[in-house]
Order: C-alpha cells, then structure tokens, then sequence
C-alpha cells in the first residue's frame, strides 16, 4: 500500500466524518423544526383511519379528505383552548393575591390547620417548617406566569407550522415515503416499502390507543373532580391525563398535582372534616384510574398495537429512559417497532430476530 493510498484514505475518512459533524451540526440547528414535522407525522398517523374510510368508503379525494380532517383537529384545539382560556384569565387576575396580605393568611390558616390534625397524632412538625419562608417562592410565580404568557405567540407560530405540514402530509402520503426511499438502496426499496407500510399501520393503531387511553383517564378524573367540587375540574383532569403520555414518571406528576389542587381548591374549609376527607376520596379516585389504566388499558394498547408482550414493552422502557432520559420512554414504544419490522424485513433468518418478530 503507498503513501498515496493511504493519503486518500486518511482524507475520504477525515471527509466522511466532517460531513457527519456538520449534519449532526445542521439537525441541532433545526431541531425546532423537526419536532413540528415529528408532531405532524403522529397526527397524520392518527388520522389514518379517518383519511382511509374518507378515500376509500366516501370516495372523497385527498386534498379534500385532508381539509376535513385538518377541520377535526382545529375544532378539537379550539374547544382545548376556549377551556383553558378561563382559567389562564382568572389566574392573571390573581396574579396581585400572591402578595396580599390575604394570600398569605389563608396558607397560614392552613399551615396551622394541618399542624393542629398531626398533633393530635404526636406529630409536630412546626418546630422543623417554621424557619421555612414560602413567600419568596410564590413571589416567582408571577414572572413565570409572565414567561408563560410571552411564549404564547412562539406557540401560535408552532402551531400553524405543525398544521401547515400536517395538512400536506395527509393530502400526499407519499411524501414521508418518497423522503425515506431517498437513503435507501434500489436492491432494498421493496423490503422498505413493506416495513414501512407495517409501522404506519402499527404505529397509527398505538397512537389512536394513546388517545384512546388518555380519554378514559380524562373522563374518570373529571367526574372524580366535580362530584368534589373542584374548580376547573375540566382542564385539571386534561392536564393529569396528559402526563400518562410519559411512562411511570408521568402518573407520579399528574398525582402530585391533583393532590396540591384538590388541598388547596378551598383554603376557607375546615381541614379535618372537609379538605383532608375530600382529599383522600379524590386520590382514591385517582388510584382507581390508574389501575384500572395500568391493567386494563396499557395492556390492551400494547399488544393489540404494536403486538408486544407487557414485559417487553416494560424492558424497552427502561432502557430508553435509561440512555436518553424521560424524552427516551417518551418514543421508546414508537421506535422499538419501528426496529422490529425493520428487523424483520431485512434480519428475517437470525434466530433472536424470529423470536422478537413472531407475533408481527
């Protein structure tokens, strides 16, 4: 081998991986953007069903079928955002209770009222919390408020920009097709069509079986809240709903606010004989939807959707958010299919791959 030889492949392999760091460069760039089209993708995914019955059973052309799902989904963020619009309303008004002298004695009449229940239990807790100031932290709230409010319009740019592409994606489905062919070899086009047919009808099954989950949920928690009384029980079930979206982590947070906003719905109430009992039945209530989540519904989901065993898709889960965090269980389900079929188009005669790829 000369010199020259090896020059060449110093150089082709310095080249290939300066290319590597200026597409990994250039993805970071625009991250922002591919979450709009990721976002896009889900909701074209979901909407599969829909486009099918509307070509297909209605004889209704793309671009037309597009439009009237395009209609569905605006109609479902208008009713989302005239329900949070109240609330957002409200708490700009109360923005000035978080100093009042009023606020801080109601979280005072509270504190002692939880103290007064604990002691009659031999659990003192005042001398440990009486150093603790409360009040700084609220202080923060109105500016966080204020952050929130001022990413209101880069959240109506997002917006337009996730429909804008969405609407495009369902009137040409062909378009996420063409862009993946693009990297592909000519000698493996067919194997890649058919994996990639299999995991858009696997992944829009899962994706209809998260909304499907996540309205079960809402339904429990919104009927849990109001029988209780609890204000903006509406957009506090949707909120806790939405959380399920993030494996293990995400009920744990949604509990934990339910729990504060069902304690502090009614700072006047007596604590023993109302607050505390009413607190109890609501995350009663909570636990109840989460088992009947936990071993009904994901269950379900999973092996009629991506045809997974629950210890698999378990596993999977773990591992994910083990390499990359909460964002890792949040597409680990996704894209472990999306490996299967994969695998199976083009790994088909390994043996570990027949046994992971048996049920597809």
């Amino acid at each position: 081998m000369t010199a020259k030889t090896l020059s060449n492949g110093l150089l082709r392999t310095l080249s290939i991986l300066a290319g590597i760091v200026a597409l990994i460069w250039f993805f970071i760039q625009i991250q922002t953007i591919l979450v709009y089209i990721l976002i896009s993708a889900v909701l074209t995914l979901i909407s599969r069903p829909m486009l099918k019955f509307l070509n297909q059973k209605l004889k209704i052309k793309n671009n037309l079928s597009a439009v009237i799902s395009m209609g569905v989904y605006i109609f479902i963020i208008a009713i989302i955002i005239n329900a949070f619009a109240p609330l957002i309303s409200k708490q700009s008004e109360n923005i000035a209770l978080l100093n009042s002298e009023a606020f801080k004695l109601k979280m005072e009449h509270l504190s002692n009222e939880i103290n007064s229940y604990l002691l009659t239990r031999n659990i003192d807790i005042l001398e440990k919390t009486k150093t603790f100031d409360v009040m700084p932290s609220l202080k923060n709230i109105p500016n966080i408020l204020n952050l929130i409010l001022a990413s209101i319009g880069s959240f109506s740019m997002g917006l337009f920009s996730v429909l804008f592409i969405t609407f495009f994606f369902m009137s040409d489905s062909r378009i996420l097709s063409r862009g993946t062919f693009a990297f592909i070899p000519k000698q493996h086009i067919i194997h890649a069509a058919r994996s990639l047919e299999i995991i858009k009808d696997l992944l829009s099954r899962y994706f209809i079986g998260l909304v499907l989950q996540i309205s079960v949920l809402f339904i429990i928690y919104t009927l849990v809240l109001s029988i209780f009384d609890i204000e903006n029980a509406l957009i506090i079930a949707f909120l806790c709903a939405l959380f399920n979206l993030i494996p293990y982590i995400g009920p744990l947070i949604g509990g934990i606010i339910m729990f504060v906003l069902a304690t502090t719905n009614n700072l006047d109430l007596d604590f023993q004989t109302q607050i505390l009992p009413n607190t109890l039945y609501i995350m009663s209530g909570y636990l109840f939807a989460q088992l009947l989540d936990n071993f009904v519904s994901q269950p379900l989901i999973f092996s009629k959707s991506v045809k997974s065993h629950p210890l698999e898709i378990f596993l999977v889960i773990m591992i994910f958010g083990s390499l990359f965090g909460v964002i890792g269980m949040v597409v680990s389900i996704p894209c472990y299919t999306a490996i299967k079929v994969i695998a199976k188009e083009f790994f088909y005669k390994y043996k570990a791959v027949k046994l992971l790829t048996q049920d597809l």
